[in-house]
């Protein structure tokens, strides 16, 4: 491994000398690429790549491009389309409150119901708006419970810890239709003057028992989670989960955050609800349930809608939010084909939307939609298929803004920083255990945009490999 990654190494600063334009499409891969792989010791078979300038009927660059291969979130390209042209780009998620008992000198005596549309961006600041709204509407003390309605999702149950064993990690949230901040906490671990360092939570939810351990050690920053050992710890007499935080936090290292999720989605809204409402002057001291939602007829006290689509896609992608992008795949089901949302209705609406642009679906393995999967598929001239149809579309500005630009931002930020490629390469990243992926659009000065694809499906390539052929041949690609 050690002997891979020297090699790696020195292949990369040499990769210069092997990228000269002109080299054009032989009977397989191009000198260049083929020594490219063969040093990171992939094997050629492995490897899908996908490259065509724009406007252009043939591929500059075809190599087992109708082999099926997981694209990790390179999927999210697929889901991402799709929620546009279902659902259009202003499309906006609609969180819903209802007094279910009469408002009399702003109390209301009964319950809150809170009806969830599967809002992928109800974050901290969204649901503090939404609040001081009710707030807005009089209501400044609640004698009942919050009573949920989670009907606009009907899943079944899942493990959050089935994919890789850490369930408390925020890439592994399953889809909630009441999602609020992403389900998620920040530890922001604070370094002090000679002392042990100071953990704040954010948000600082009023029933969660921080235990703070930490020590500190005379050393450069690094190490694992920077030496911290993260713990969820259940309490006695049912209260809610606790956290324990152990280890010794390197001297050197400035703040630094570990995001994690701890409580069930329900606890979490309810202890973020009387978190919020207090700061709002309000007064509640109930607990939560789920129920059925309000009577027919009756109408909402207040409305929050989500920022609207277009702009929602920009964290989708650039980021590589998987929590948001299953809510895309479910509410474009729930709206072509009723709600409640599944994950089949889903599926089938995604399919429907590809195959209706001409888009080849055929063993297309779908999955979750995020790429969080070890059994998605799809191939190289697919995923090509879909980018060069995404740019004929009205919505071409939306989909190709919201993918992360080279050496700018997103997961694209720190690579490609230094040459002709920064600032001019929109791209989709895809990244699990043996799989190595990038898609989307090159922009060569003076040249026609290209489309370039490239899957690699080999052991370790997640360790290097794979993101050294990416850059290979994105710039050869950019050379040509």
């Amino acid at each position: 491994m050690v002997r891979q990654r020297v090699l790696c190494g020195l292949w990369l600063c040499g990769l210069w000398l092997l990228l000269v334009p002109g080299s054009g499409v032989a009977a397989g891969l191009p000198d260049a690429l083929a020594q490219a792989v063969d040093r990171l010791g992939v094997d050629r078979e492995q490897v899908s790549i996908w490259v065509q300038r724009v406007g252009e009927p043939e591929p500059l660059l075809a190599h087992q491009v109708d082999t099926a291969r997981n694209p990790a979130s390179v999927l999210k390209l697929v889901t991402s389309f799709a929620a546009l042209e279902g659902l259009g780009p202003d499309y906006r998620w609609r969180t819903e409150l209802y007094a279910l008992g009469p408002v009399r000198d702003g109390v209301l005596e009964g319950d809150l119901l809170i009806r969830g549309g599967g809002d992928p961006f109800l974050v901290t600041e969204e649901f503090w708006k939404l609040t001081g709204a009710l707030r807005r509407q009089g209501v400044r003390e609640i004698t009942g419970d919050l009573v949920y309605d989670l009907s606009y999702f009907n899943l079944y149950p899942e493990d959050p810890g089935a994919f890789d064993g850490r369930p408390h990690r925020a890439y592994n949230q399953p889809p909630h239709p009441l999602l609020v901040n992403f389900n998620a906490i920040s530890f922001e671990i604070k370094p002090t003057t000679g002392g042990a360092p100071r953990v704040v939570a954010d948000p600082p939810l009023p029933g969660l028992a921080l235990d703070n351990r930490l020590g500190l050690r005379q050393s450069g920053c690094g190490g694992f989670q920077r030496g911290i050992a993260f713990q969820v710890v259940e309490q006695p007499g049912g209260s809610l989960p606790g956290v324990l935080l152990e280890g010794r936090y390197p001297s050197h290292c400035d703040e630094w955050r570990l995001v994690r999720t701890v409580l069930p989605v329900e606890d979490y809204v309810h202890q973020l609800f009387t978190l919020l409402w207090g700061q709002w002057g309000g007064i509640f001291a109930g607990g939560w349930r789920e129920g059925r939602g309000p009577a027919p007829g009756a109408e909402p006290v207040v409305v929050h809608e989500s920022p609207p689509l277009g702009q929602l896609l920009r964290l989708v992608n650039k980021y590589s939010n998987n929590v948001m992008t299953r809510h895309l795949k479910l509410t474009l089901g729930a709206e072509h084909y009723g709600a409640p949302a599944t994950s089949e209705k889903g599926r089938r609406a995604v399919l429907d939307v590809l195959h209706a642009h001409g888009i080849d679906t055929a063993g297309i393995v779908f999955d979750n939609g995020a790429g969080l999967s070890r059994d998605t598929r799809i191939t190289a001239r697919q995923v090509a298929q879909l980018l060069t149809v995404a740019r004929e579309r009205p919505w071409m500005a939306e989909f190709v803004s919201s993918l992360a630009i080279a050496g700018t931002d997103g997961t694209m930020g720190r690579r490609f920083q230094d040459g002709p490629e920064r600032g001019r390469m929109h791209l989709k990243t895809g990244h699990l255990n043996d799989v190595a992926a990038i898609a989307g659009y090159l922009h060569p000065p003076g040249a026609e945009p290209l489309v370039a694809v490239v899957l690699v499906n080999h052991p370790d390539a997640h360790r290097g490999a794979g993101r050294g052929i990416q850059e290979a041949v994105l710039r050869w690609a950019f050379a040509q």
